[in-house]
């Protein structure tokens, strides 16, 4: 499985789509709060230990997500139908 690009916006937005604090994001990851906190304070693309990244975008998409990049280029978030 290849690890979506994913922003730092995409991130924070997938959280408030779904309604979770940090604190959520890193129960449901298993990584600690202080990281999801240092990796949310920068911009542009998602950046880190591939390891976490995979682990915080396969929580999320565990959680309904999907990660999107339309034909113009734009990224976005979205929850899946259930």
């Amino acid at each position: 499985m290849s690890i979506p690009k994913v922003s730092i916006r995409q991130l924070k937005a997938a959280r408030a789509v779904l309604g979770w604090s940090q604190g959520d994001l890193a129960e449901a990851a298993q990584v600690s709060i202080p990281t999801v906190k240092r990796l949310e304070a920068g911009d542009g693309p998602l950046g880190g230990r591939e390891n976490t990244v995979r682990k915080l975008t396969e929580a999320l998409e565990t959680a309904g997500i999907d990660f999107n990049v339309g034909n113009n280029g734009e990224v976005g978030v979205r929850l899946r139908a259930r």
